[in-house]
């Protein structure tokens, strides 16, 4: 597939102190969305990540994949991940990111929740090999589920977002210092949803990990 998203203009800011958040909530046109959707869900090798959790080792409740130059190398919750090669839909879409936010990215992590059941819990993507101000590019697809944040020290500050099938959020700045970030179960029935977290892994960094 070709994936053609023309950058548009600067998204809408959103105001949360100590964050810099823009939102394109229309980011792809809903054709492309639609088969960028079906041809991830058909071609990349999802698997159940470990994760080290209140001490101990679980499985993620989610299915996951880990896209990157081959240098990308991750580690997250415990568990070192080496990077799967890039598909042709996925190199795109990170020329399309490139151009549209003005930042360059030798990795994503794609996520697949199945159902309202699937989840993640309250984190930040603060991993050494991200740098101090981490530029992450997220980009929704399939069901809309509600994406929450909220500041890690004063909780008055807090957001939910409805993250639209073909919708980008970037999270730049001191985002990931100051905020938590959250994708909560939900009871209400709803279509799988894949997200793709686009990040920039600096080499080296988790070599020894």
């Amino acid at each position: 597939m070709t994936v053609l998203a023309l950058p548009q203009p600067h998204g809408i800011r959103l105001d949360l102190p100590g964050a810099d958040l823009r939102l394109w909530p229309q980011w792809l046109p809903r054709e492309q969305a639609d088969e960028l959707l079906q041809s991830l869900l058909r071609d990349l090798p999802w698997e159940v990540h470990r994760i080290r959790l209140f001490g101990r080792e679980v499985d993620s409740p989610r299915l996951s994949c880990w896209v990157g130059d081959d240098d990308a190398v991750y580690r997250y919750s415990g568990t070192r991940f080496q990077p799967r090669a890039w598909t042709p839909a996925l190199a795109q879409l990170r020329d399309c990111l490139q151009l549209q936010t003005g930042v360059r990215f030798n990795s994503v992590l794609a996520n697949l929740y199945r159902d309202g059941r699937d989840a993640m819990g309250w984190h930040s993507d603060d991993e050494p090999e991200l740098g101090l101000q981490p530029a992450i590019a997220s980009v929704s697809l399939g069901g809309e589920r509600r994406f929450a944040l909220k500041h890690r020290r004063e909780p008055v500050h807090r957001i939910a977002l409805a993250l639209p099938h073909g919708s980008l959020l970037l999270m730049a700045g001191d985002t990931q210092r100051n905020y938590r970030h959250a994708l909560p179960r939900t009871a209400r029935p709803v279509g799988p949803r894949i997200n793709l977290t686009f990040r920039w892994i600096k080499a080296g960094r988790a070599s020894g990990a």
